[in-house]
């Protein structure tokens, strides 16, 4: 058994965080050492899985259900390809921008307002094809 210090201390994350997650049933404590929670130390393990799962972008809800009941690991492998997928996605629109924000910054076009690149940047901005989300659910429909 260790106590919340000392899993904040080993984890890294702020007590807070740790009574937060309790709160929402992501980690259980396993009882009190006068005011201080005390945990299993599998709750590092944990930590750690739900660390990954906010890096990558799931929300606390999502990593919730990466949990089974007794509490062990039941990654959702679908879910996982989806978030990579959406991930990306992400990579490439923001490759996109940084290329044409790149070209931008050296445009030989007396205007950035003159570059051709650089329209079709702000084309792309003003459809909404820069905003994250919105490129595919276009595509989906059959749109640009």
């Amino acid at each position: 058994m260790i106590d919340i210090a000392e899993v904040a201390k080993q984890s890294g994350m702020p007590a807070s965080t740790l009574r937060f997650y309790e709160e929402k049933g992501l980690i259980a404590s396993t009882g009190r050492q006068g005011l201080r929670r005390l945990f299993n130390d599998s709750v590092l393990e944990r930590l750690a899985l739900i660390a990954l799962g906010r890096a990558a972008g799931f929300s606390l809800d999502e990593i919730a259900t990466l949990f089974a009941p007794d509490g062990q690991p039941r990654i959702n492998r679908r879910m996982l390809a989806k978030k990579a997928e959406t991930i990306d996605d992400t990579i490439k629109r923001l490759k996109a921008m940084s290329n044409g924000l790149k070209h931008a910054a050296v445009c030989p076009a007396k205007s950035h307002m003159e570059c051709p690149t650089f329209q079709r940047l702000l084309k792309a901005a003003s459809s909404g094809a820069l905003d994250e989300g919105k490129k595919r659910s276009r595509v989906k429909r059959g749109g640009k």
